[in-house]
């Protein structure tokens, strides 16, 4: 951020190419930061601090974008006037030779850039006098420290790395199917941003995988900058004779295949650069345990206390699990998804407290919809969280309500047991101390055991026998008693049975002789 300030008063100058370029890259790092972190802290800087150099970013692209067709010009080798007669007639002029391109066109199409130049210069000057230094200054003091709350080369930035990954090996496949000049430049883009997550988030990375990362970056540059100098020289009409327009086509063409051609030679077979970036990223379930502790961090920065929804949590998935020990959890979609769906929305359930405790039912669901569904986690559980999150208290859930009613009749039986469960373990911790530490099922013929968890199926209940849940620390007469009294009603529906939470009996230690 302090490089920008830099970038800004040397571009200020006269705005010549270096300068606009260098400024262009240290804004998009910010902005690219910013997106890193967006994905795991709300805070609201990171958004405004992207938003304010969008601006700015954009009035330079015009003018970039002049500047390298000016030096692509100087770069491709134009024909000398004595190779180029300016005597001849215009059909003696060669029509199928590349590389004999006339300075005459060249000379045109500079005058046309200067022209243009000029104009962008102007509006960059406008954009950047606007540009709020005074801000940005106060921005650098302030998201410095929130980033370093993550570990640079920690194991969620590689999670996002990953995701940029999966994003841009997506469009290399487009790309290479069509090499149409829309999807190199947006695969340019999508191998842009995973390399500068590399760049900013992941130092042993960028070691070993910075220069081929910028290499391939910029051929598919280069062949960009190509395919705008010939739809600028076609769109000036600079072109006086079609012997002219066919050697600058196919001197650009040549060029665009060489660069095409090298950057699929290191792309593709085993020695492939997807190949190598891939295997350093993460694998299998190590996904899915990454993606949820990106959920963590997100939810600790909204949640005033995030270790109440942990032990939430914690307790559902023994509730949950206890219940389909006792054959009472029946789903027509996956178990494991009911499981996975509990658990979100009982660690995020109260994210919509950022804004203080009124309606935080109805913003917590709005929050975990807007976040989006990270790489390892299936965005139908996510959305099917949100609903349990909706209503973890507050407005009972029913099948007509608004955020249920279209639904189908299964997925609301699901939602309405998940939000059950949540309600009942959430009062168990009504008061935030933690008391109670554990849960789970018994019954009259079963109170004498004493397994560990659930690891030995319970009796299973009669048609309308009581559900006994046993709550390791859970005391009668407290504030936690009167609110698993009123909560347990829900569940108690759903179940069709009444239930009774009792004080676990407390365990005997082995005594050592």
């Amino acid at each position: 951020m302090e490089r920008v300030l830099q970038e800004c008063d040397s571009a200020a100058a006269s705005f010549q190419p270096d300068p606009v370029h260098h400024l262009r890259v240290a804004l998009r790092r910010c902005r690219s930061l910013a997106d890193s972190m967006i994905a795991m802290d709300p805070d609201r800087n990171w958004k405004a601090m992207k938003k304010a150099g969008k601006k700015l970013f954009q009035s330079l692209g015009a003018l970039r974008d002049v500047q390298i067709m000016m030096e692509w010009i100087n770069t491709l080798e134009f024909a000398t006037p004595e190779e180029t007669p300016t005597f001849a007639a215009p059909e003696a002029e060669p029509a199928n030779q590349t590389g004999i391109c006339g300075k005459r066109e060249a000379e045109a199409l500079l005058q046309v850039l200067r022209s243009r130049e000029s104009g962008h210069k102007r509006e960059a000057c406008t954009a950047l006098g606007e540009f709020d230094r005074k801000q940005w200054r106060k921005w650098g003091g302030m998201l410095p420290a929130r980033a370093a709350r993550i570990r640079p080369g920690s194991a969620v930035f590689k999670h996002l790395a990953l995701e940029r990954w999966n994003a841009a090996r997506q469009l290399h496949t487009r790309a290479m199917r069509t090499q149409s000049e829309g999807a190199l430049h947006t695969l340019r883009i999508g191998i842009k941003r995973f390399r500068y997550i590399v760049e900013n988030s992941l130092p042993d990375e960028h070691l070993a995988w910075g220069n081929d990362l910028k290499h391939v970056q910029d051929l598919l540059g280069e062949v960009h900058d190509l395919d705008v100098l010939w739809e600028t020289a076609v769109e000036a009409g600079i072109f006086n004779n079609e012997g002219a327009r066919q050697a600058w086509h196919g001197k650009i063409l040549a060029e665009r295949s060489q660069r095409v051609q090298e950057y699929h030679s290191l792309t593709h077979g085993p020695e492939s650069l997807w190949n190598v970036w891939r295997a350093g990223l993460p694998h299998g379930a190590e996904i899915q345990k990454i993606a949820t502790e990106r959920m963590k961090l997100w939810a600790k920065a909204l949640d005033p206390d995030f270790a109440h929804s942990q032990r939430v949590a914690k307790l559902a998935l023994q509730l949950h699990d206890g219940l389909e020990a006792c054959g009472m959890t029946r789903y027509s979609s996956n178990e494991e998804d009911a499981s996975a769906s509990l658990y979100l929305g009982a660690l995020l359930h109260d994210v919509g407290k950022a804004k203080g405790n009124r309606g935080h039912q109805k913003r917590s669901m709005e929050l975990i919809k807007a976040h989006g569904t990270p790489l390892g986690w299936k965005p139908e559980n996510l959305r099917r969280a949100a609903l349990v999150a909706r209503f973890h208290d507050g407005t009972l859930p029913a099948p007509t309500h608004k955020a249920l009613r279209d639904l189908l009749i299964d997925e609301q039986k699901m939602v309405i047991r998940l939000a059950a469960i949540l309600r009942l373990t959430n009062a168990l911790d009504v008061a935030h101390d933690g008391h109670v530490r554990s849960v789970k099922i018994e019954n009259v013929e079963s109170t004498k055991q004493r397994s560990n968890g659930f690891r030995h199926r319970p009796t299973s209940l009669g048609k309308h026998e009581a559900l006994v849940i046993a709550a390791e620390g859970y005391r009668d007469g407290t504030v936690t008693a009167r609110a698993v009294a009123a909560e347990r009603y829900l569940l108690e529906t759903v179940l069709k049975r009444p239930i009774l939470v009792k004080t676990a009996a407390r365990r005997r230690r082995a005594v050592r002789r």
